[in-house]
């Protein structure tokens, strides 16, 4: 109990700090971490810290370790814009009466660029990268209050630039099995730069998000509902609403879900001109197998700018 009683206090420290400090931010670095982690996450549009029994979950709300049925492993392929290509792999399982504990990489590659000087004289090539390696720690109250913190180690480089930053994660989980409710609340990347590009420091991109989901009763569907960025400036609470996003996961049989969602903040971002299409938009595919394998693809719609896949590959250590 005391422990817990510590992780809350920290969480309210730490969210009374990001609505005092935090609305100053207007330029953040490490941005590639505002990206959704997972193909079961893409596809429910973003709306997914409320989740449950999903190791990739440690890289939006570590308080979701402690709900792991079973020892995971997971690695995963992210197909962004023009050569922009990004990966991740993260594990988890539990140590008896210690808790949970997982480790999860993401790494993003921006391909290569052409490098001039003053004179314009073609120099080659360079490339840039971003990696981030998360340590993360989970326990729970009562089998339905679940808490979790990561220790995340950030690293970014541009040619010959490089810089690195140090940041945790927060993260609550509370499950009420009777009814199917899940709620959730996260506070990301809460850190600061170890070394800059070159003498500029620069804020992390700061991010408080509170989710819910519930399993209704009489349909095999899951709903999702997230609002996130609360610690971006905003005149008034309809204005965060920008940030909501919706997704739900329907159960076709034991072994495949169906995944549908809407991110309302990147369809209004990618609005650029008088039509938008499907942006902000997405839908998926679960599908299990050989009794402990998993595979889930995401398909996300950017409106005119393009779309983008991902797709990861789960496997249950039984």
């Amino acid at each position: 109990m005391k422990i817990t009683k510590s992780v809350i206090a920290i969480l309210v420290l730490l969210i009374i700090f990001s609505s005092k400090s935090a609305f100053s931010q207007s330029n953040t670095t490490y941005n590639f971490l505002k990206l959704d982690i997972g193909a079961r996450s893409a596809a429910l549009g973003g709306s997914f810290i409320s989740g449950a029994n999903d190791i990739n979950l440690i890289f939006s709300n570590p308080a979701a370790l402690s709900t792991l049925t079973e020892k995971q492993a997971s690695i995963g392929f992210f197909k962004y814009l023009m050569d922009i290509n990004s990966g991740n792999i993260a594990y988890g399982q539990r140590f008896k009466d210690a808790g949970y504990f997982g480790a999860g990489i993401r790494y993003m590659n921006y391909g290569s660029f052409e490098k001039f000087d003053e004179q314009s004289v073609n120099l080659g090539t360079f490339g840039a990268n971003e990696l981030a390696l998360s340590l993360g720690y989970s326990n729970m109250y009562k089998d339905n209050f679940h808490y979790g913190v990561n220790l995340k180690l950030i690293y970014s480089n541009i040619d010959e630039f490089s810089s690195t930053a140090l940041a945790a994660d927060f993260g609550l989980l509370y499950t009420i099995k009777e009814t199917n409710w899940n709620f959730a609340l996260s506070l990301l990347n809460a850190g600061v730069q170890l070394s800059e590009y070159v003498s500029t420091q620069e804020d992390l991109p700061l991010d408080l998000s509170v989710g819910l989901s519930k399993k209704l009763e009489h349909l095999p569907l899951r709903v999702f509902f997230e609002l996130g960025d609360l610690t971006a400036d905003a005149d008034n609470f309809v204005d965060r609403l920008k940030n909501l996003s919706v997704g739900g996961e329907f159960d076709f049989s034991d072994n495949v879900k169906f995944r549908i969602g809407y991110n309302n903040a990147q369809r209004q971002d990618l609005e650029t001109g008088s039509s938008i299409g499907i942006a902000g938009f997405s839908t998926g595919l679960g599908v299990k197998f050989l009794d402990s394998y998993t595979l889930d693809y995401a398909f996300n719609s950017l409106g005119n700018v393009g779309t983008t896949n991902r797709i990861d590959l789960s496997y249950a250590i039984k």
